[in-house]
């Protein structure tokens, strides 16, 4: 695998997945958050604490789901970068959002009247915590039950219902429409996903690794084609925190009755400091 023909680039034909973010300075990872607000709050409190001018801001994924507080951690999001971006030294495309399986989800139940069989994937969804989702931006669940045997003209109208609902608080709609897949330093040090990635593709041709990873990720032996570590926000295998030579997961449990993590990288892609909330 060439590591330069294989880096994604803002002149392909997908400039907008990806995010560059400076190489040289310090970045802060935020791991999955899965609508735990509480621990959000108080997380961003001690960043703030923490941060520097010229400091950039990546958080992993899944926002949504499980936690009860959906609307307040989404709201939560948006004024902390508010806050972020008005340091010193700050640019507005220092602060990234990467897409989770969350808000993968969530875009694909917004489309659940053209899924072939959309009792199944609506019922697998919600084993996998998209129900609080639904609930929060006004859903019920045995409600598009419902739909669904009615047709696909009243699961459309559920859905239509739940974007108007969604569009009723500022700035929600807004970011789940300016999700990454994926980011990365232009300095080739650090790269940053939600739930990793297939290390035998490379980043263009990922599609669903981003969001559900890839077995054979935690067992990477040398460093993924083109960068020094890997970095993700989520681990469906429940593992904790896990520093390693080449890859780094972050995943302390948010919403599954575990802690919220932050890491501070360095210049060298070496972390600096671990926060938890």
């Amino acid at each position: 695998m060439n590591a330069e023909a294989d880096r994604p680039s803002t002149s392909q034909t997908e400039p907008n997945i990806f995010a560059t973010l400076r190489g040289g300075g310090r970045i802060w990872a935020v791991a999955a958050i899965r609508g735990e607000h509480g621990r959000l709050h108080a997380l961003h409190g001690r960043l703030a604490a923490e941060c520097k001018p010229g400091d950039q801001l990546v958080y992993l994924g899944d926002y949504l789901g499980y936690g009860s507080a959906v609307l307040e951690t989404v709201d939560e999001l948006l004024s902390f970068r508010r806050r972020f971006i008005a340091m010193p030294g700050v640019e507005l495309d220092d602060v990234v959002y990467l897409r989770g399986a969350q808000e993968e989800m969530w875009q694909k139940l917004l489309q659940l009247q053209f899924a072939p069989n959309p009792a199944e994937v609506l019922r697998w969804m919600v084993d996998h915590g998209i129900g609080s989702t639904i609930a929060a931006y006004g859903g019920n669940v045995d409600e598009a039950l419902i739909c669904v045997k009615e047709g696909i003209l009243a699961l459309t109208r559920w859905t239509g219902q739940l974007r108007q609902n969604m569009r009723a608080y500022d700035g929600h709609t807004t970011l789940m429409s300016v999700l990454k897949h994926a980011a990365f330093t232009d300095d080739s040090q650090l790269l940053f996903t939600h739930a990793g990635l297939d290390p035998t593709r490379p980043l263009s041709a990922q599609m669903d690794a981003f969001w559900w990873g890839s077995s054979d990720f935690a067992d990477m032996a040398e460093p993924y084609p083109g960068y020094k570590l890997v970095v993700r926000g989520s681990d469906r295998r429940h593992r904790g925190v896990v520093l390693g030579p080449h890859i780094a997961t972050l995943d302390s449990g948010s919403g599954q009755g575990g802690a919220l993590t932050a890491a501070c990288f360095g210049s060298d892609g070496n972390i600096l400091q671990l926060l938890e909330a």
